[in-house]
């Protein structure tokens, strides 16, 4: 087999799923971004831009939700329309450098016992954004040694560029629909791993994460993703049977509410009264995402 025919036959067996609400100005980028060859899913969550537009112009499948159902049950949907060996959740606003699904796939053939992966992540300044250690998982599960530079286990994964096996990501019913948004790549990383498979970090595959940029950088905005923040935490938190979740939910958010950053910038404080009035509601459900 070619050169060019090994990049096509790696591009044929991913299947990329974004979800927009409100992303339109940011989704042209990444849809730009992903090699030809490739099937792209982008799934409306309800919002009222020009998504559907973008989606067409660049040859992507569209799936419109009639209303918000957040980050889990967005990528649940769309994934739900692959029928690829491989799934790539990627962000709104994130871009693939070159090489990237190619790079993926051949790390998936050569580790067959991984079940999802996360590429390198980048910032606006380069820099990596890198996790090793998770909330959820268990003590003495983390990554020394600072970011990695070959293939390594890890024990969580960053919900920005998400690749996983398709069959691992139905083993485990994909994302927990009861979050609604944040953790949610927490506790999809720690179920895979225990019933799937391990997850690496790749960095030889790199994608480039303009994070925020996807809903808006309003006060608004700001504390709406604050509020399900505290909430998904509270949640995630009984869900793996830490203690005091609600209490330390609702502990975490006052005490960040009044660090003194917060008098310089107006989306901060409005940031930390969202977690504070999250983590207030969920004393009464546990922060679960409901279907109202």
């Amino acid at each position: 087999m070619n050169g060019a025919a090994e990049l096509m036959s790696a591009r044929d067996r991913v299947t990329l799923v974004t979800v927009s609400y409100n992303s339109a100005p940011v989704l042209a980028e990444l849809l730009g971004s992903v090699p030809a060859g490739v099937p792209v899913v982008v799934v409306d969550n309800g919002g009222s831009d020009a998504t559907a537009e973008v989606a067409s112009g660049h040859g992507a499948r569209l799936l419109r939700l009639e209303r918000n159902q957040g980050f889990g049950r967005g990528c649940n949907a769309g994934a739900a329309l692959a029928e690829t060996e491989f799934l790539f959740f990627v962000n709104p606003d994130a871009r693939l450098d070159p090489g990237c699904v190619e790079a993926l796939v051949a790390f998936a053939d050569a580790h067959p016992e991984a079940s999802s992966a996360n590429p390198r992540i980048l910032d606006d300044r380069g820099r990596t954004r890198f996790r090793g250690r998770s909330a959820l998982s268990d003590p003495g599960e983390w990554v020394t040694g600072g970011i990695p530079s070959e293939a390594t286990p890890v024990p969580t994964l960053l919900g920005g560029a998400l690749f996983c096996r398709r069959s691992a990501f139905g083993a485990v019913s994909g994302f927990d629909p009861n979050i609604f948004l944040y953790h949610e790549d927490d506790d999809l990383a720690v179920r895979l791993r225990r019933q799937a498979g391990p997850a690496y970090f790749v960095p030889e595959a790199a994608v480039r994460h303009s994070g925020g940029r996807s809903s808006g950088r309003s006060t608004e905005v700001a504390r709406f993703k604050g509020y399900h923040m505290a909430r998904s935490r509270a949640y995630v938190f009984a869900k793996y049977g830490k203690s005091l979740p609600w209490a330390r939910t609702l502990g975490r958010a006052l005490f960040e509410m009044i660090l003194p950053h917060n008098l310089l910038s107006s989306r901060r404080r409005a940031k930390h009264l969202g977690q504070v009035a999250g983590a207030w509601s969920a004393r009464s459900d546990g922060g679960k995402f409901g279907d109202a």
